[in-house]
């Protein structure tokens, strides 16, 4: 097994994990409940970790990763005159949809 990466809490790595399944890569979540002993334990060694049973898969399993951990973000203008930033879908004004991103051109 191959330790991928530390998560910032359980949520996450437990989204990458499933990411990584998903995508057929062997991964599971460790230290999944060691959160609740830090302050016993230094905090860095309580944070989840998602690890790889597959040393062969680690280069494609990594690169979904930071493809996950590094999405685009999108900055709009709604109808309503609000400017949505982030990955939001809506707006949070009005709850209008996130208008199509415009096609790129060849």
């Amino acid at each position: 097994m191959i330790r991928l990466t530390r998560a910032p809490n359980i949520a996450i790595a437990a989204l990458w994990a499933d990411a990584l399944q998903q995508a057929g890569f062997a991964a599971s979540v460790q230290r999944y409940f060691l959160g609740s002993v830090a302050g016993e334990l230094p905090p860095d060694q309580c944070q989840p970790e998602v690890w790889l049973t597959h040393h062969e898969d680690e280069v494609p399993a990594r690169e979904l990763l930071h493809s996950l951990q590094n999405m685009p973000q999108r900055r709009w203008l709604c109808s309503c005159g609000e400017i949505v930033e982030g990955g939001f879908e809506a707006c949070w004004n009005c709850g209008a949809a996130m208008p199509a991103a415009p096609a790129a051109s060849a």
